[in-house]
């Protein structure tokens, strides 16, 4: 019979992980998850003899008590703080036996650090969702059904078979401190394409502060404003942040408008923003341990010279309090610069030391360079490269994540470069693609208490306040928000990427030019959004798989995309597939709530009719209606650069040097 774990006291916030997490879903929007902090969560699972990746609690700021049914070894790492076994004082990073019947008592952190790591000989034995026991909370999967521990869970511990050491030694253990210096790559925007020279400079050299508003999503930080070297982001958006949707990395220094935010564990996997640095990935154990008030600084080092992932002693570089470089690799993030047999320009940027993103063509919504995408990331998907985790399309890029012990960048490049001349031509694609009817209650309720919301808390006077679709109407040059509600409704959205924002959501656009409506995105970004909301960002439409902050106009609400009553092992949990064209018919917001309510009990069904996408016909269509195409454009960048031109008044915008 198993051992039990009882839960006395939950802690604030106790989740149980493993590592490395929920691998190769990041294409569908299911971030790793897993320890934020995975070097102090290893080095517990090795002093109890466990593999390294064993599950164990990750405990926020303050730990829980628990007490064990049978004798049970411990090892308590990360963050410091009070640990007891019965009242009596036990040392935290050693070995420390609970007897049966004994209470494990976890404290307040006391600093400096953030996350404390709780490991139990034999791991933490909870079922499996796609492939890991981690938990996502704002998912609802992983761990103890999804959420954090509460009083009263029982955790069922595994049969230990290692052999349990002393502990941690201590020239292994990490440093911690409120000062932290953490290790960057260039890159995937860089300057002087993104920010200035003075930007980047400025992003190296100042001391950025954790605001109080952070968690397992990403680390927020307070430092200087960009200048920006471009006005906008074109059909992107407004903002010069903004750009075609693209794929993240965990460790991202993502610029969501102004506002710098460092990717977590849980953050997003798509999205419209620029990331001019990424943390290495052998030093983003320090993004767990992150505390508001901290202050950090990124230091440039070459992407070959990193520290390896798969360290746990002094290799790591964990046990300095700063980082140690010659230099980074000074050039900005540009791994190389080839054509296409037909003149397309290909870009590879560096993505961390562990990723490169391959981007396509001029930064335009072009559905072609979309197909160039699909025909790459297939060759890829059937090549199954070793030492490649993950492969996630963006509107004009695919990210390719490795190992780079197995798979060096530089013998990535090679393989890249290889692939290109065996790709077909983008005009013979045809892919397979459903015409999929969704319902959309339009300027849904719980839309308008998510602007609500963000005025109250974080801000009154944006642009797109106090109405999205009033906004809409006016960027677009539109006479009514009538024409917003009819170009919506008669639009059929080609599904571009899932993940945009989490667990299937798309990204989409319309596949005639007339009914593409732009907008900008919120900066700041909203604080909550309700599960799926349905926006409008850039010339793009996305449904929110969950909770959570996004930045996307408002027009309404649907139903759900991803389905939670699967196990996702006999099928797919996501709803939508790649190149899905979506039609939406309208609903009352009361009729919506009966709809999702039947989702979620299983009784919904899903219209779909088969079909395919062919993209030499789309073409031909273009072609045909170019006139009519032309002047919608003509008409809506006026109106576009009008309000481009009231933000500068307004000082929405910075003047930059272009």
């Amino acid at each position: 019979m198993s051992a039990v774990a009882e839960v006395i006291r939950p802690g604030m916030q106790s989740t149980v992980q493993d590592w490395p997490g929920r691998v190769g879903y990041w294409h569908i929007g299911v971030p790793p998850s897993g320890p934020m902090d995975d070097l102090s969560f290893r080095l517990g699972n090795r002093a109890l003899g466990n593999p390294e990746g064993a599950p164990g609690l990750e405990c926020t700021l303050g730990g829980p008590a628990l007490r064990f049914d049978a004798p049970t070894w411990v090892c308590v790492t990360g963050a410091p703080v009070p640990v007891t076994v019965n009242g009596v004082p036990a040392r935290q990073w050693r070995s420390v036996l609970v007897p049966a019947g004994g209470v494990l008592d976890i404290g307040m952190v006391r600093g400096p650090g953030m996350r404390s790591y709780l490991l139990v000989a034999g791991g933490i034995d909870v079922p499996e969702y796609l492939g890991s026991r981690a938990t996502f909370t704002l998912g609802k999967f992983g761990g103890a059904e999804g959420r954090a521990l509460a009083a009263g869970d029982k955790l069922i511990l595994g049969e230990p078979t290692g052999r349990v050491g002393a502990g941690v030694p201590g020239d292994e253990q990490p440093v911690l401190t409120r000062r932290w210096e953490l290790a960057v790559t260039e890159g995937p925007h860089g300057a002087p394409e993104f920010f200035t020279r003075a930007d980047f400079d400025t992003i190296l050299s100042a001391d950025y502060e954790v605001h109080f508003n952070s968690d397992r999503t990403g680390v927020r930080l307070i430092g200087p404003k960009p200048q920006w070297a471009r006005t906008d982001g074109g059909e992107a958006g407004l903002h010069p942040s903004n750009i075609h949707d693209t794929a993240y990395s965990v460790g991202a220094l993502d610029f969501t408008g102004d506002t710098p935010i460092l990717l977590g564990p849980d953050g997003p996997s798509l999205g419209g923003f620029v990331c001019p640095v990424t943390v290495v990935a052998a030093e983003r154990w320090k993004l767990g341990q992150l505390t508001p008030g901290d202050s950090v600084r990124f230091v440039p080092v070459r992407a070959d010279r990193a520290a390896s992932l798969h360290a746990l002693g002094a290799a790591r570089r964990a046990g300095w309090p700063m980082v140690l470089t010659g230099g980074g690799d000074a050039d900005d993030g540009i791994l190389a610069r080839r054509e296409t047999a037909d003149g397309t320009a290909i870009t590879y940027r560096r993505a961390g030391n562990d990723g490169v993103l391959v981007e396509y063509g001029e930064m335009t919504l072009d559905l072609g360079l979309r197909a160039r995408v699909h025909a790459l990331h297939q060759h890829l998907v059937e090549r199954a490269e070793p030492g490649v985790s993950e492969l996630t399309p963006g509107i004009r890029s695919l990210q390719v994540r490795t190992d780079p012990d197995r798979l060096p960048t530089r013998r990535l490049l090679e393989m890249l470069s290889e692939t290109e001349a065996e790709l077909p031509c983008s005009d013979d694609l045809v892919v397979p693609s459903r015409t999929v009817h969704l319902p959309l209650s339009w300027d849904d309720p719980a839309t308008r208490e998510a602007i609500t919301r963000y005025m109250h808390g974080v801000r009154a006077d944006a642009p797109w306040c106090p109405w999205n679709i009033e906004f809409i109407r006016r960027v677009n040059g539109l006479v009514s928000v009538d024409e917003v509600f009819d170009t919506v409704f008669a639009a059929e959205y080609l599904v571009l990427g899932l993940g945009d924002v989490y667990l299937g959501a798309p990204v989409a656009t319309p596949t005639d030019p007339r009914h593409r409506l732009v907008t900008t995105k919120y900066n700041p970004a909203r604080t909550w959004t309700p599960e799926n909301a349905v926006g409008i960002g850039g010339a793009y439409l996305c449904v929110y798989g969950m909770e959570g902050p996004g930045g996307y106009q408002f027009v309404g609400r649907t139903t759900q995309v991803w389905n939670h009553a699967s196990s996702g092992v006999d099928e797919d949990p996501w709803l939508l597939r790649y190149f899905d064209r979506i039609s939406w018919y309208p609903v009352s917001a009361e009729e919506l709530l009966d709809l999702r309510a039947d989702t979620a009990a299983g009784r919904g069904e899903l219209r779909a009719e088969d079909g395919e996408f062919r993209l030499a016909d789309y073409r031909a269509f273009l072609d045909e209606n170019a006139a009519s195409i032309a002047e919608f454009r003509t008409r809506q960048t006026r109106a576009f650069d009008a309000e481009r031109e009231s933000w500068r008044a307004a000082g929405e915008l910075t003047e930059t040097s272009v």
